[in-house]
C-alpha cells in the first residue's frame, strides 16, 4: 500500500470522527463555553503582528479592545453572565487600553492618546466603583455601624 492511500485513509477516518464528535453535541458545547478565546486569539495576533514587525501601531487599538472583551467574555461565560451588570465599565476600560498601547508603543507619542485613555480609563474606574458602590453599599454601612459600634464599646473613656 503506497503512501498516499495511507494518507487518506487516514484523514477519511478523522473526517468521520470529527463529524461524530459534532453531531454528538462536543463542538458546541465546546464553542458555546470559549468563544471568547477566539477574541482574545484575535486581540493577541494584532500585538504579535505589530510586535512582529509586519503591520502598524494602530492595530494595538483594536487588539487591546478584543483581548479586554474577550477576557470580560471568558468570565461571563465560566462564572455567570449576571456578573455583566458589574462588569460592563470593562467596555470603556477596553478602549482605554488600546488608546494606552498605542501611546505607549507608537513612536510619535501623541499626547492626545495618553489624555484619551487616561480619562477613559478614570471614567472606567469610577463606574466600577460606582457599580461596587450601588451593589455592596449596604453592607459597607453596616460594617461602618459595628466597627464604630465595637470603637466606642472598647475605647476606655475619660470621664464615666
Amino acid at each position: 500500500m503506497n503512501r498516499r492511500n495511507y494518507s487518506i485513509g487516514i484523514l477519511l477516518i478523522v473526517v468521520a470522527i470529527i463529524l461524530l464528535l459534532g453531531k454528538l453535541g462536543v463542538f458546541s458545547f465546546i464553542g458555546i463555553l470559549l468563544w471568547p478565546l477566539l477574541l482574545i486569539a484575535l486581540g493577541a495576533a494584532f500585538h504579535f503582528l505589530y510586535f512582529g514587525g509586519l503591520l502598524p501601531v494602530g492595530l494595538l487599538v483594536p487588539g487591546g479592545i478584543l483581548t479586554t472583551y474577550g477576557v470580560i467574555f471568558l468570565f461571563c461565560n465560566i462564572f455567570s453572565w449576571s456578573l455583566m451588570k458589574y462588569l460592563w465599565p470593562g467596555f470603556i476600560l477596553g478602549v482605554a487600553i488600546g488608546l494606552y498601547e498605542m501611546y505607549t508603543f507608537s513612536r510619535d507619542n501623541e499626547r492626545g492618546l495618553l489624555i484619551a485613555s487616561s480619562i477613559l480609563g478614570i471614567v472606567s474606574i469610577v463606574l466600577f466603583g460606582m457599580t461596587l458602590l450601588v451593589t455592596i453599599g449596604i453592607y459597607l454601612i453596616i460594617a461602618l455601624l459595628i466597627l464604630t459600634g465595637l470603637f466606642i464599646i472598647v475605647r476606655k473613656p475619660k470621664i464615666w
